[in-house]
């Protein structure tokens, strides 16, 4: 089982060649495309913070790095020991 873990900035997905190569899908936004358990179009390629979400505040960006490593630990063991309250679909109230 593999995982692609990725750290970047918002200037990374669209000069990244790596997602586009993997296959991974894009949304009409041009983030990367995700599910409710933050994992890609791709087996083991998960997303989160501006990747997933586009253009936002670093505590965003924090929140789903967590929610997205407990998705990673359930991919990866079958189960979490790490909380995921932020939902990827969640958006700021402004």
């Amino acid at each position: 089982m593999k995982v692609l873990l990725v750290g970047l900035g918002r200037w990374g997905e669209k000069h990244l060649r790596v997602l586009t190569e993997l296959g991974v899908d894009f949304d009409a936004r041009g983030n990367v495309g995700r599910d409710a358990q933050y994992a890609t179009s791709v087996p083991g390629v998960f997303a989160a913070g501006d990747m997933g979400r586009g253009q936002s505040l670093i505590v965003w960006a924090i929140a789903e790095g967590r929610s997205a490593a407990a998705a990673v630990d359930r991919y990866l063991a079958g189960s979490a020991q790490l909380p995921a309250p932020i939902p990827p679909t969640a958006r700021p109230l402004t």
